[in-house]
C-alpha cells in the first residue's frame, strides 16, 4: 500500500499489483467501495501494472474533513492528484460499475491526460443514460433455469412496482453474478462490508453529474475506449452499455456470454485477453 495527498490534504491510499506491462489506474465502484473487491481483476496483473485506488473515506484512505468531497465531480480532483503523484503524462484509466462515472467525468475534464479508457460493466448516469425496467426484465428472464429464480424474480417485480418486502433487495443479489455459489456469495458479503454507505449517498447527489456537458466533451475524445458488458448483468444490461459506447468516437464494445456484473469472476481469461488485446 502507498499513499498520496489530495488537494485538500486528505491522505489517499492505492495498491500496486503486477510489476510489468502496461500501467492501468483502476477506480472501483460501489459507489464508494474500496478497491479490495477488484483483487487483480482475474489475473490482469500478470500482464499489466495495476494501480488500485481506495476512494477517500474507504479502505486505507483517510476520511475527509468535508463530506461534500465524496461527490463524483469532486473526486475528479483526487484522480488528477494521483496522476501527478505517479508522474504520468497520460493514463490508461479503468473503471468498474459506478466508478465509470468518475472515469467519464475525469475524461471530460482532462481529455489530454487520457491514453485509453476501459469501462467494465459501466454505469452511465454521468451521461444521462438510465437503465429501464424493461431492459432489466429482459436480462432477468435469462436466468429462468436457476434454482433461485422464482423468489428473486418475484422480488424484482415487487421492487419495480414500488412495493418491496423487507428482504427483496437482498433477494436480487444473485442477478448481479454470472453464478451464485459460495465464492460469489463471499465476494458479495465482503464487498458490502467495505462500502462507505454515507459517502455513497453523496456520490451521485445533486450537482454530481452534468450529462449534456459530459456528452459533448467525450464526443470529441480521441483516445480509444473499451466497454465490457456481462450478458446477464441486471445492473448494467448490454443494451445500456452499447448505448454508452455510441457516445465515443473510438469505442470497442464486447459482451461476455453468461457473465454478470463482475465478469472477471466468471471468465478471467476472457476479460484479461479483451483488455490486453485492446491495449495492444
Amino acid at each position: 500500500m502507498a499513499t498520496f495527498s489530495a488537494y485538500d490534504g486528505t491522505k489517499l491510499a492505492y495498491h500496486l499489483r503486477g510489476e510489468a506491462g502496461t500501467p492501468i489506474v483502476c477506480l472501483p465502484g460501489g459507489p464508494m467501495q474500496d478497491s479490495a473487491y477488484l483483487d487483480d481483476l482475474g489475473g490482469l496483473s500478470a500482464h499489466c501494472r495495476l494501480t488500485l485506488v481506495d476512494h477517500r473515506g474507504t479502505g486505507q484512505s483517510a476520511t475527509p474533513a468535508d463530506a461534500a468531497t465524496y461527490r463524483c465531480d469532486r473526486l475528479v480532483d483526487d484522480v488528477e492528484a494521483l496522476r501527478e503523484h505517479l508522474g504520468l503524462a497520460r493514463m490508461n484509466l479503468l473503471g468498474h460499475s459506478a466508478g465509470t462515472n468518475l472515469v467519464v467525468r475525469y475524461a471530460a475534464r482532462y481529455p489530454e491526460r487520457i491514453a485509453s479508457l476501459v469501462l467494465v460493466t459501466p454505469s452511465a448516469l454521468a451521461v444521462g443514460i438510465g437503465v429501464t425496467t424493461e431492459m432489466r426484465r429482459e436480462t432477468v428472464r435469462l436466468r429462468e433455469s436457476e434454482p433461485w429464480f422464482a423468489a428473486s424474480s418475484a422480488a424484482f417485480e415487487r421492487v419495480n412496482a414500488g412495493r418491496p418486502a423487507d428482504d427483496d433487495f437482498a433477494a436480487l443479489t444473485p442477478f448481479r453474478y454470472g453464478r451464485w455459489d459460495a465464492e460469489t456469495q463471499a465476494h458479495h458479503a465482503a464487498g458490502e462490508a467495505r462500502q462507505n454507505a454515507a459517502a455513497a449517498a453523496i456520490y451521485g447527489s445533486d450537482g454530481a453529474f452534468q450529462p449534456d456537458a459530459t456528452r459533448a466533451a467525450i464526443a470529441t475524445l480521441a483516445a480509444p475506449v473499451l466497454l465490457l458488458a456481462g450478458e446477464v448483468d441486471v445492473n448494467s444490461p448490454p443494451r445500456a452499455v452499447a448505448e454508452l459506447a455510441e457516445l465515443f468516437q473510438n469505442a470497442t464494445f464486447a459482451t461476455l456470454p453468461g457473465a454478470g456484473h463482475f465478469p472477471w469472476l466468471d471468465d478471467p481469461t476472457w476479460v484479461t485477453k479483451a483488455i490486453t488485446s485492446f491495449l495492444g
